[in-house]
């Protein structure tokens, strides 16, 4: 139910199995605390409780493992000291960080938040045996708290599940965006983009979601998103938007929603922020569009030129074969644990 495991730590299973490797996994959060988060129900703290009191036991048995992978912490909001006495001798404790959990310590709206854990994702970062981060932003952050053994590692698709549409008919242009809920926020923000292209061009906006959508009811098209059906929702699409807020937390972002536009073969729009500057090419494989008439202007050339789609979605395809995906990650990590 949760992308960053999901992507992570899922998709690498058979290749872990597959290299004679006997693999565990432990949830901290259960499905029950899950569903109540998305569904913004009031948290049962009892539940919360017994997912600590797991995760603690757990630990317990550190010792019968080679390697521990751990997403971004063993004990949210607790202090370093916990995690400090978690640690057992033997193996390997390897940290993996797709976002940056950092700032939910250090920008938290709670003063006492803040003083008492405002250092405890670095100091994790300074003791990890590995740390296997997602962009430059969180490398940056590792770095300056002192880790060592830090290793590139993007968020990335499986090849073999992301393949090139059926060729589109260009008659009505399918803008698109997929996402969580909670982040179609920076979707939102552009209602007066569409609302002034609407009276120019002809296209409709795919929204791939939990079925809602921004207020558009005569352009936008809702779609609830699955993992079975993502990538064909995606190849349906003309053009791929990646809009986001110019905040510490945005930076720290990985992103994936780029790299599987690309992998469809869809020329890319995203705002100048984080990681997105490292994937798109501004010009070649997509535009970078920093303001409302900048995504005005990038989308009206792309929904006028079918060929610009066209060349532009071959670059972004090219570069995810090269760098953003599954195989090529897997090799990274296979480098760092021979060594």
């Amino acid at each position: 139910m949760g992308a960053s495991s999901r992507l992570r730590t899922f998709q690498y299973l058979p290749l872990w199995e597959a290299a004679g490797f006997d693999v565990t996994l432990s949830a901290f959060f259960n499905k029950q605390y899950l569903e109540e988060h998305y569904a913004k129900r009031p948290i049962d703290k009892g539940n919360v409780l017994a997912c600590y009191k797991r995760r603690w036991k757990i630990l317990q048995q550190a010792g019968d493992y080679e390697y521990i992978i751990i997403e971004k912490e063993l004990f949210p909001f607790m202090p370093f000291g916990l995690e400090k006495w978690a640690f057992k001798k033997g193996p390997q404790y390897i940290f993996d960080y797709d976002d940056a959990v950092f700032h939910n310590y250090d920008l938290h709206g709670n003063k006492w938040i803040r003083s008492l854990l405002k250092d405890k994702i670095d100091q994790l970062m300074a003791k990890a045996d590995q740390l296997w981060l997602g962009n430059q932003y969180l490398a940056a952050r590792a770095q300056e708290a002192g880790a060592h053994n830090i290793m590139d590692l993007p968020t990335v698709i499986d090849l073999d599940k992301y393949q090139l549409g059926p060729e589109k008919d260009n008659t009505t242009v399918k803008i698109g965006w997929i996402g969580s809920p909670t982040t179609l926020k920076y979707l939102n923000q552009l209602k007066p983009v569409f609302e002034g292209l609407k009276k120019e061009e002809a296209f409709t906006l795919n929204i791939i979601a939990n079925g809602q959508g921004i207020g558009l009811t005569d352009l936008e098209k809702t779609f609830k998103w699955s993992e079975e059906e993502e990538v064909e929702l995606i190849q349906q699409l003309d053009i791929g938007l990646m809009p986001l807020n110019d905040t510490p937390w945005e930076q720290g972002k990985c992103a994936y929603k780029l790299i599987q536009y690309m992998a469809c073969g869809l020329p890319v729009i995203a705002s100048p922020i984080g990681m997105n500057k490292e994937v798109v090419r501004h010009g070649v494989n997509g535009f970078l569009a920093s303001s409302h008439e900048e995504w005005t202007q990038y989308l009206k050339i792309l929904l006028e030129d079918p060929y610009l789609r066209q060349i532009m979605g071959a670059a972004g395809r090219k570069l995810v074969e090269e760098k953003y995906t599954l195989t090529h990650n897997w090799k990274k990590i296979q480098s760092k644990l021979n060594k």
